[in-house]
């Protein structure tokens, strides 16, 4: 869906403020030319409330209600692209996302895997997620209104997870739902101290390798 035809007031500068923010990210960092692609073509003002409409795509976290935040743009696109790296050519296949939230991170990564399985604990933010991803066409994804400790047992193992919010350690049962060769990328430590990691699990064991000092709200148990 282009954001140029003034979709909840932003106009014709849609496309001109993502382009910019594209470049922004991809001078930070972030190669992925996949990635980078998704970051234009995602219309991420209507992933936030219209009186933030705005500030849509400034490389900023942003509040979207019930405590929660649509994440910095940098950080969707340098998760994703951690996820997705290494694999080469090979696409992944079933991918868990931990976290729904408003649907933004969903909405970037879905079209770059073949199936993806999103968990969210607070039913009133995943059933506005849905309507936006069905809204943009976005067909690969499934969803579940559950606790995000427990991952999704019933279709592991995973090639990926993502989890878009940080608990104070790693849980063990996402670790468990990797598939071998399978990468979990977490935030992982309490507020004001918390790092991102990769985790892998190969032959040989789990390696855990760090990307960045980030924050983000906590992982919560349970559902809402």
């Amino acid at each position: 869906m282009s954001g140029e035809h003034g979709e909840r007031g932003i106009g014709m500068t849609s496309a001109r403020t993502r382009e910019r923010l594209v470049q922004r990210l991809a001078a930070g960092g972030i190669r992925d030319e996949a990635v980078l692609e998704r970051i234009r073509a995602v219309p991420r003002h209507l992933f936030i409330d219209e009186a933030l409409s705005s500030r849509a795509y400034e490389d900023s976290a942003l509040p979207i209600g019930l405590g929660q935040t649509i994440s910095q743009p940098y950080i969707v696109a340098l998760m994703t692209q951690a996820l997705l790296e290494g694999a080469g050519e090979r696409r992944l296949e079933k991918v868990l996302e931990v976290g729904t939230g408003c649907g933004y991170q969903t909405a970037v990564l879905a079209p770059l895997v073949g199936q993806l399985f999103t968990i969210e604990r607070l039913a009133g933010l995943q059933r506005a997620a849905r309507q936006r991803l069905a809204g943009l066409g976005i067909g690969n994804v499934r969803f579940r209104h559950g606790d995000g400790f427990e991952g999704w047992p019933g279709q592991a193992p995973f090639d990926g997870i993502l989890v878009t919010a940080a608990p104070a350690e790693v849980p063990a049962a996402l670790v468990a739902q990797l598939a071998p060769g399978g990468r979990l990328v977490i935030p992982v430590g309490p507020a004001g101290n918390q790092e991102l990691v990769r985790i892998s699990r190969q032959a040989s064991g789990v390696e855990r390798e760090h990307l960045s000092w980030v924050s983000f709200v906590p992982l919560l148990e349970g559902k809402g």
